[in-house]
């Protein structure tokens, strides 16, 4: 463990770029091996700007890592947050409690906001319209999005007390898992269900982007299962009768086209359909 940490303290960025492109080239192979649903489209054509937006995250994060860095270190020093006041445990309990509480901070709140205040769900739009979810879609956030997502990372980093190593190995899981989740593939039913009693499985995320609420507002997790569970906000849905994309902006070639999809969240609030009101 005290090498695994050592390596994420001073993990280099071509390290942290070879987890993400290795993720989404695997991912994309596999989806050609065993697809969930056999989308007929240009997949390189669908992919264009979902890669885009993966980039202005990544530049985004970069440029603003800095941020990171000292606030993890500020903890750190000063012995800071809620893994640091708590009795002292193993160091292996110590990294997961870390990856956890920062999974629920960074990701599972974030994503629960979003969907609840109406500006901020405008933004994160851009991540739902997607009528062909596999894992490009992985990262297809506005770059106001990734802005909002960092501020909340960074909150998470000073409330948790988060030293950087298991900061860097909680972004590098949450890349991977983000990329399996969104992958248009079929794992086994049994083996998605065991996996989701502890960590978001690929058909417990596919339900989140069902195009109708109440499945739209639920399963907001990003690594860990345990926060929709706990705080009552998982569902389940038979993964064949999930239909992507949000009821409201049903455009297609419009939540295809980059430039529209930049100018997605400055378009007017549409309140959405719950699925109870088409039945």
């Amino acid at each position: 463990m005290e090498t695994l940490i050592h390596y994420f303290e001073t993990i280099p960025s071509s390290h942290r770029s070879i987890i993400l492109v290795s993720g989404i080239t695997f991912f994309w192979l596999l989806e050609g091996a065993v697809p969930l649903f056999n989308f007929k489209y240009n997949k390189w054509k669908h992919a264009f700007p979902n890669l885009f937006f993966t980039a202005t995250t990544i530049i985004i994060n970069f440029v603003l890592a800095f941020l990171l860095l000292k606030t993890a270190d500020w903890v750190q020093t000063n012995n800071f947050g809620l893994i640091n006041w708590l009795p002292k445990m193993p160091l292996w309990l110590y990294v997961l409690l870390g990856v956890l509480f920062l999974d629920f901070f960074g990701a599972y709140l974030a994503h629960l906001v979003e969907h609840k205040v109406k500006p901020l769900w405008m933004v994160h739009l851009v991540h739902h319209s997607d009528h062909k979810v596999d894992t490009t879609t992985a990262n297809r956030h506005h770059p106001i999005e990734s802005v909002i997502r960092f501020i909340f990372t960074l909150t998470g980093v000073f409330l948790v007390g988060t030293p950087i190593a298991i900061v860097m190995l909680y972004q590098s899981m949450s890349l991977v898992f983000t990329q399996l989740t969104h992958a248009n593939i079929k794992m086994p039913k049994k083996l998605d269900k065991v996996l989701s009693y502890v960590i978001v499985s690929p058909d417990m995320h596919k339900v989140h982007h069902h195009n109708l609420l109440p499945y739209t507002d639920s399963n907001y997790g990003n690594i860990f299962s345990i926060w929709d569970r706990i705080l009552g906000t998982y569902m389940e849905l038979d993964r064949e009768k999930i239909v992507y994309g949000v009821d409201t902006f049903p455009d297609e070639k419009k939540n295809s086209d980059l430039i529209e999809l930049l100018k997605q969240p400055f378009q007017g609030y549409r309140k959405p359909t719950n699925i109870k009101d088409v039945k």
